[in-house]
C-alpha cells in the first residue's frame, strides 16, 4: 500500500513522539535502542547546533497554543481558522523568499507548526471541559498573543533558512530527535505538549532549501 504524504508525516510524528516520551512519566514505553546523545558541547556550525533552534522555537510557539486556547475558551470561536492560517503561510513564504530560502519547504514545516498548535488547543479544551476547575480564570488578548506568534514565526523562518544542510543530511532524524528530547526535558513538557512538539517537527528533515 502506498502511503500518502500526510500519512508519512503522521508516522514520523508518531515515531518521534515515542522517542520524546522517554522519561515522560512512563506515558509511553522507552524504545529498545536509545536515541544517540547530543555532544556535550556541539560545535557552533554542527548539524545539531543548526537543528536545536528549530526544536526550541517550535516548543516556544507551542506555548502560545495555551494562550490561544484560553483566549478562545468559552467564546464559541473555532480552533480552526483557515483565513488566519493562510495569512501565516503567506507571510512565512515571503520571509523565506527574502532570505533566499525555499518557500515550499518553509510552508511545509509551518503547516505542521499550525497543526501542532491546534493539538494543544483541542487537548486543553477537552481537559477544561472535563474539569472546569482547571479552566483559565482570565482570557488573554488574542491580538497580543498573535503578535508574539508572529515574532516567533520570524525567528523560526530564519532558523529554517539557516538549517538547510542539516535538514537534508542523513543525520537529521536522530539529531532532531535528540534536540526535541532535550527541549522536552528542559521545558518539562507534559504528554500533550510532547506529542504536539513531535507533530510540529514532522517535516523538518528532508526539506531541502
Amino acid at each position: 500500500m502506498q502511503l500518502t504524504l500526510s500519512m508519512r508525516r503522521a508516522l514520523i510524528a508518531g515515531a518521534a513522539a515515542t522517542l520524546l516520551f522517554t522519561g515522560a512519566g512512563g506515558a509511553v514505553a522507552a524504545p529498545a535502542v536509545p536515541a544517540p546523545a547530543a555532544p556535550a558541547a556541539a560545535p557552533a556550525h554542527s548539524p545539531y547546533a543548526a537543528l536545536r533552534p528549530l526544536a526550541e522555537l517550535s516548543a516556544e510557539r507551542l506555548a502560545t497554543g495555551d494562550l490561544v486556547a484560553a483566549a478562545k475558551w468559552g467564546t464559541g470561536s473555532p480552533i480552526d481558522d483557515p483565513a488566519r492560517e493562510q495569512q501565516v503561510l503567506d507571510a512565512v513564504a515571503e520571509q523565506a523568499r527574502q532570505l533566499g530560502a525555499d518557500p515550499a519547504a518553509t510552508v511545509r514545516i509551518f503547516r505542521d507548526q499550525i497543526e501542532a498548535n491546534k493539538i494543544v488547543q483541542r487537548g486543553l479544551h477537552r481537559r477544561w471541559a472535563a474539569d472546569p476547575s482547571k479552566a483559565p480564570a482570565e482570557r488573554p488578548d488574542l491580538g497580543e498573543v498573535r503578535k508574539e506568534i508572529n515574532r516567533i514565526n520570524t525567528e523560526l523562518v530564519r532558523a529554517i533558512a539557516a538549517s538547510a544542510p542539516a535538514r537534508s543530511a542523513p543525520s537529521c532524524h536522530p539529531l532532531l530527535t535528540v534536540a526535541g528530547a532535550g527541549v522536552r526535558r528542559a521545558r518539562h513538557l507534559d504528554p500533550l505538549h510532547t506529542v504536539a512538539l513531535a507533530r510540529s517537527l514532522a517535516s523538518v528533515c528532508g526539506a531541502a532549501g
